[in-house]
């Protein structure tokens, strides 16, 4: 699978061990960087992932910063993105067959280097259900996305 991964400085380090243990999985793995330790800002690197996704240069994206909320909310925010901060296989699994997250998003000050290998696979072994409710749930974000990308002036209800 073709993976893009970006991290802050705070994710630097689980970064590079993911990407190595990605490529070992066999994936095709993009690093958006940071390439240091150096701080950097969190939101670069989420628009970087996500504009790697909608140019289609991955599949699916992964997002590293310390708590993983900022990144989260960041990455969110650029429509056709469905970012989710996962510390549980459970979640990083159903929100993939439920949500059809395309970015799975890490707090590397949260969670340790095994258990966050554990996340990348669950994450990036699930498929999307497609299921009725899922697919109907699914077109209400695509509306709310679209009722606030309006150009400005105009009222988004």
């Amino acid at each position: 699978m073709r993976i893009v991964i970006g991290a802050d400085h705070a994710g630097f380090e689980l970064k590079q061990m993911l990407v190595a243990h990605l490529r070992e999985l066999g994936h095709d793995v993009e690093d958006l960087g940071t390439q240091s330790a150096d701080p950097v800002d969190y939101p670069d690197y989420a628009e970087a992932v996500a504009d790697a996704l909608l140019q289609g240069r991955a599949e699916r994206g992964i997002l590293i910063c310390g708590s993983g909320v900022g990144a989260s909310v960041a990455a969110n925010k650029v429509p056709g993105i469905r970012a989710g901060l996962c510390h549980d296989t459970y979640s990083a699994r159903q929100g993939v067959e439920h949500d059809d997250l395309n970015v799975l998003v890490l707090g590397a000050r949260v969670i340790g280097p095994e258990l966050a290998k554990e996340l990348v696979r669950a994450f990036l072994n699930a498929r999307f259900s497609g299921e009725e409710r899922h697919r109907r749930r699914l077109e209400k974000l695509r509306q709310l996305e679209a009722r606030f990308l309006r150009p400005q002036g105009e009222c988004a209800r």
